[in-house]
């Protein structure tokens, strides 16, 4: 993988449609995926001790970096590719195993305890590249999509599946609506719905979460903002982009009170157009729906309402503050003596956040800076393509909750190995530069080294 100096630190419009087997060889071993073969070893039941466990694990893996439809498409090819073959650690076309070996897997690996073994892979890797990328996971966006999935026709295993408290398929309604709350888009599916938290800036995600297809977004909001935090330092999230969909009190209060700054679009629920704030506040300042604060000119005829200037958070008392705009963008305002006096400042209002997390959150939705960063909310977006178009998420021919869980669980696995790739490579700085490697992927190599160094002593 040649990567350029230049490129972003995770290059994905480097990914190759069909990659070399050396970039195959690095993102298996960029896996760390020792402890789930381990405990998956232990377990031998109806005969899967006929091909070794890596090698069904491989078989797995490689399926989905060489995006393969099917499963049988992959086996297909091992047996006419004996250089791939050997990777995974087949010797000749007669140990390649048979679909149902794989299928039955894949069962296996989404049952207990070995699909939270998956997750703890997934989190290895996200806490890996977090000491490697000092900014991993500052900005950070979140969305949900639906995924084709079928449910098993076997009763007794949906019982299981049930008991393990795995959601099953069902079918799933998305509406899009425009400005004026008017249906332009209605988008139908049957399966489940991935809940992801991505970086805003690297576009890798630190958290994933896989739900029925009724779960509301924002009830899935906590269970991200947990995982993500426990991969990374619980300071370093500084803000959450989400759409509407995330626009609920609960959801506030959970960020405010872990220190996180909303970039949440408001849902229009008022009939009223705005409000009088209150309290000391001049009754000449009002907000709207959004928490845009203006301030009235009564003494012109008619009133003039105009936009107060926004100065800044103020997280030791909780408020936000705002100033005259005449005195701020120098303009003659009729009620300035009224409101301004002698005062040189202009008039200041400190608007209490607790009066309503969701219309005064710490980042304004007037202002420049979050419409700046509520723009990061499509890396989710683009992320969810990838995993969609690249790496076969949304295929549709996964049958049964727990096979697709933890086909879910491995292409989030393979999603890592990849951006572990990208941010590992070498990078040159044209035709006759050298090869070199960044200090990032040369913390990324040293903390794989260790890694592999601790296994092999264990």
């Amino acid at each position: 993988m040649r990567v350029h100096a230049t490129k972003p630190l995770f290059p994905w419009d480097e990914l190759e449609v069909s990659p070399t087997l050396d970039v195959i060889r690095q993102a298996l071993e960029a896996i760390p995926d020792a402890p789930l073969l381990d405990a998956r070893r232990e377990r031998l039941h109806n005969g899967c001790d006929t091909y070794p466990v890596s090698v069904l694990w491989g078989v797995l893996l490689l399926s989905i970096i060489l995006r393969h439809s099917t499963i049988e498409a992959c086996l297909e090819e091992l047996r006419r590719n004996a250089p791939l073959r050997l990777l995974i650690g087949i010797e000749d076309e007669t140990g390649v195993p048979n679909g149902w070996n794989l299928s039955r897997f894949l069962e296996v690996l989404g049952q207990a305890p070995y699909l939270d073994l998956l997750r703890g892979v997934f989190d290895v890797m996200v806490r890996r590249l977090g000491i490697a990328v000092p900014d991993l996971g500052v900005n950070t966006a979140g969305d949900s999509t639906g995924l084709s999935g079928r449910q098993d026709p076997n009763a007794k295993r949906q019982e299981a599946e049930i008991e393990q408290g795995l959601p099953q398929a069902s079918g799933g309604r998305k509406e899009y609506k425009d400005d004026d709350g008017k249906v332009t888009k209605v988008v139908e599916w049957f399966g489940y719905k991935l809940h992801l938290l991505v970086d805003a800036k690297h576009e890798v995600s630190i958290a994933y979460d896989v739900s029925d297809t009724k779960a509301p977004d924002n009830e899935r909001i906590e269970a991200l903002v947990d995982q993500a935090q426990s991969n990374l330092h619980k300071q370093r999230m500084q803000t959450l982009a989400y759409d509407k969909a995330g626009d609920d009190g609960k959801v506030h209060e959970l960020l405010h009170d872990r220190g996180i700054k909303p970039l949440i679009q408001n849902r229009s629920m008022w009939r009223d157009q705005e409000k009088v704030i209150g309290g000391r506040i001049p009754l000449n300042v009002v907000h709207n729906e959004a928490g845009t604060v203006f301030c009235y000119d009564k003494v012109s005829e008619p009133p003039i309402r105009r936009e107060m200037s926004y100065c800044g958070h103020e997280a030791s008392r909780g408020t936000l503050k705002y100033r005259c705009p005449a005195k701020v963008e120098g303009f003659t305002c009729k009620s300035e003596e009224k409101c301004n006096g002698e005062k040189s400042y202009g008039m200041t209002v400190r608007v209490p956040q607790e009066i309503d997390l969701r219309r005064f959150p710490s980042i304004p939705r007037e202002t420049k800076q979050f419409e700046r960063l509520y723009k990061g909310r499509t890396s989710v977006e683009r992320v969810n393509a990838r995993l969609k178009i690249f790496w076969g998420i949304d295929d549709g021919n996964v049958v049964g909750s727990r096979r697709f869980h933890a086909h879910v669980g491995t292409v989030m696995v393979v999603h890592l190995a990849f951006a572990t790739l990208l941010a590992s490579a070498r990078r040159y700085g044209g035709s006759f530069g050298e090869m070199k490697l960044s200090p990032i992927a040369a913390k990324l190599r040293a903390l794989m080294g260790e890694a592999e160094t601790a296994r092999e002593s264990a």
